[in-house]
Order: structure tokens, then C-alpha cells, then sequence
């Protein structure tokens, strides 16, 4: 055996070590998974008591945040329905509906929940919502963000002590090393492992939080399903992010379902999905007119968002991704004045070829229902105008003026319509 191969099995040993410590690092600090007590505060001066104030802090910023949407009527529904999956936690969990475009919940350690409106806009009843709250309050439930937190400064500690390790027996190898070749080696394989530690202590801790959401679908399928959900409406969220993915007009987003990775911090959409189809098999299933009137109930508690989200949801620019969506909340045969505007808006900006025909027709067709904003008629005068049709134009920013009378724009479109009435000679 050289003295070449001695120097690398030695340093391998503590690579082999360094696995073998974050490993158990990533599982041993979890313990045994025992539910939160009901109203029980973290005692003074531990960890957990400090992960409460760095959340308290945060939440104090979400209350404050202009995001924030304070609608009673609102507000008071998504409270009743996590109250409803944990009356024993109904006292100390409060949730916050912020207007943000993105499909996102999440729950701190404190008993704060977030739900941003684009996973409202994005459920299509009140099962899919139960199912994502039931999800997020089981991570609360399962003091999940105290495991992470133990066991990603477990692993921090086991790191750098096992860099040390590595550096001291890196050196010493070198230093009798019987050659310059032989000594560079060493150097070489020493920074290979110490990478691989810093690789394999971030792939740990994603690895720990795949596990804990995979929990947190499970209980929270069950938390749902115990609460009168439909258990069934769990893997239809994930369906709709598969298919909306796919839709988007960007390759990057259109690729992120493919494959798998350790460094991906939740569990594949794809899988997610089958383990919860899985998972309810069995349950009791809702008639198709009961599964429409779900809709149908939860449409009424979102309506009087729906035009605002939409126009936020634009803002990200993924027209594919909000044409989909506007398709799927148009499948109810609701809204149609508001859904067929919005349509419009997102194939008016994106402009890829026949874009603004489709839009025109879009704008046409939410002009028939009266719930169409008045934003509708002037899209469809500048369409118009655009292709020389100063007659639609004119019926079109006269309709437009008639609902609007104060539109802050009015200047500009009693000038166009003065200038087509020279242009004619009127």
C-alpha cells in the first residue's frame, strides 16, 4: 500500500465520519414527534422562546404591512375555518391575508399564519383552502420551525467541528508527505471533503424539511378530512401547480416540476400529488352537485377580490400562467364580465401574434355581463382606434365615458374623440 493511498483513506475516514454525524444530526434533534399543548408558552431563556420573539417580530411587521387585507368579512372566514381544524388551537392561531400575487401560506412557531391571496385566487373551494390550512397548522401542531431550528445548529456545530478535523489531519498528512505532488494531493483532497461537508450539511437540512412536509401533508389531510373536508381536493392543489407550471411563458418555470433534487426543500409537486391521492382513497365521495355548490360558496367569500387579484396576478408577467387560471375561475360560469376583462388584459399585454384579437373578443364578450369593469369599453375604443375603426372607437369611448363620467383619463379621451369628429369634418 503507498503512502499516496494511506492519505486518502485517512481523510476519507473523516469524510465517512462527517456523513455519518450530519446524518444522525438531521434525525436526532427531531425527538419524538408529540403535539404542541394547547396555550402552552415556551419556557424563558430556551431556544424556543427566542424562535417566539424573532416571530412575534415578524408578525408585528405583517400586521402593520400595507399588504395586509383587513376585510372583515374575510378575515373572519379563513379564522372560522382554522378554528374549525383545530378548536384546540382556535384561541392562539391568527391568521393574516396579505395581497400577494404568489401560491404561499405559511405558519411560525408563534401561532401566526400567513395567507397571501394568490393561493386564495388559485383554490377552487373551501376543501383545497381547508387542506392547505390543515397543512400549515400541523406544522404549527408539530412545533416543526423549533425542530429546524435544533437540528440545523446541531449540524452547524458538527460541521465546523469536523472541518477542523479536517484540516488538522489535511495538514499533518502534507507535512509528511514524500513528495510535493504527494503533499498537494492532500491539499486537494482536504478542500474536496471540506465542500462536500458544507454540500452535505445544506442537503441535510433541505432533506429534514422534505420530511417535514410530507408530515404536514399527511396530518393535515387527515386534520381536514376529520373536519368535514373533502380529503380528495388535497391532490387537486397540486395538480393545479403541475398544470400551471407547464403553462407558464417562461422554459425555467415550465421546467421546475422535471426531475428531482436533495437540494429542493419540499417533496416534487408530482409526488406530493399521488401520496395524496393515496392517501384518500376510501373517503366518502361528494356528489358533482355537491362538489358545484362548494365552488359556488367559496366564490361568494372571494368575489369582491377577484378584479384586484387579478390585476396583481398580471404584475408577475407569466400571462400564461394567469390565462390558466382565469380559464379555471371562468369553468364556474360566474364572474364572466370581470374573468373575460381580465383575459383580455393579459393577452392586450402580452402581444404574441393574434394576442389582440383575442383580446378584442375577450373585451366584446365581458361587455355583455354586467359585472364587466368600465375599463372594458376603453380597451376596446383604443383597439379600435388602433385599426382605423374610428366608429367603434366612438361608440366605444362614449359607452366608456357613460359609466366612467370621472374617470381621471377623461381628458385624454374627449380629445380623441374631438379629433376623429375634425378628422370627419363634424
Amino acid at each position: 500500500m503507498s503512502f499516496k493511498i494511506k492519505n486518502h483513506l485517512s481523510l476519507g475516514v473523516v469524510a465517512m465520519l462527517a456523513g455519518l454525524s450530519l446524518g444522525h444530526g438531521a434525525h436526532a434533534a427531531a425527538g419524538p414527534h408529540t403535539l404542541r399543548v394547547p396555550g402552552q408558552m415556551p419556557a424563558s431563556r430556551t431556544d424556543e422562546a427566542s424562535l417566539w420573539t424573532i416571530m412575534d417580530g415578524a408578525e408585528q411587521v405583517a400586521k402593520a404591512s400595507p399588504d395586509r387585507i383587513k376585510d372583515p368579512a374575510l378575515t373572519g372566514y379563513v379564522q372560522s375555518l382554522t378554528c374549525r381544524l383545530a378548536p384546540e388551537y382556535c384561541k392562539e392561531l391568527r391568521v393574516y391575508v396579505l395581497q400577494r400575487p404568489a401560491f404561499n401560506a405559511s405558519a411560525a412557531a408563534n401561532g401566526y399564519i400567513e395567507l397571501w391571496s394568490g393561493l386564495l385566487l388559485r383554490a377552487d373551494s373551501e376543501d383545497e383552502l381547508g387542506f392547505v390550512l390543515g397543512h400549515e397548522i400541523t406544522h404549527y401542531a408539530e412545533n416543526h420551525a423549533i425542530e429546524t431550528q435544533r437540528a440545523a445548529k446541531l449540524r452547524s456545530n458538527v460541521k465546523f467541528a469536523l472541518s477542523l478535523a479536517v484540516n488538522w489531519t489535511g495538514q499533518a498528512v502534507a507535512a509528511n508527505a514524500g513528495s510535493v505532488q504527494a503533499a498537494n494531493d492532500s491539499v486537494h483532497t482536504a478542500s474536496a471533503i471540506k465542500e462536500l461537508l458544507y454540500l452535505g450539511n445544506i442537503a441535510a437540512y433541505l432533506q429534514y424539511s422534505r420530511v417535514n412536509e410530507t408530515e404536514a401533508d399527511q396530518a393535515g389531510l387527515e386534520r381536514a378530512s376529520l373536519a368535514g373536508f373533502d380529503p380528495r381536493a388535497a391532490a387537486g392543489v397540486w395538480r393545479k401547480l403541475i398544470d400551471e407550471n407547464q403553462a407558464s411563458d417562461f422554459p425555467s418555470r415550465r421546467n421546475e416540476p422535471v426531475g428531482s433534487s436533495i437540494f429542493s426543500t419540499h417533496p416534487i409537486n408530482s409526488a406530493r400529488m399521488l401520496a395524496l391521492t393515496k392517501a384518500a382513497q376510501g373517503a366518502v365521495p361528494t356528489t358533482p352537485e355537491q362538489a358545484q355548490e362548494r365552488r359556488r360558496a367559496y366564490r361568494r367569500q372571494i368575489r369582491p377580490f377577484l378584479s384586484a387579484w387579478l390585476a396583481d396576478d398580471l404584475r408577475r408577467r407569466d400571462y400564461g400562467q394567469t390565462l390558466l387560471v382565469i380559464d379555471r375561475l371562468s369553468s364556474l360560469g360566474e364572474d364572466l364580465g370581470v374573468l373575460n376583462f381580465y383575459r383580455g388584459e393579459a393577452l392586450r399585454q402580452r402581444r404574441s401574434d393574434g394576442d389582440l384579437a383575442k383580446a378584442r373578443a375577450a373585451y366584446l364578450s365581458a361587455s355583455l355581463y354586467g359585472d364587466a369593469p368600465s375599463q372594458a369599453w376603453r380597451n376596446l375604443g383604443d383597439l379600435a382606434l388602433r385599426d382605423g375603426n374610428t366608429a367603434m372607437a366612438q361608440s366605444a369611448y362614449m359607452t366608456y365615458l357613460g359609466r366612467a363620467p370621472n374617470a381621471q383619463d377623461r381628458w385624454i379621451i374627449d380629445a380623441a374623440i374631438r379629433a376623429m369628429n375634425t378628422a370627419a369634418g363634424r
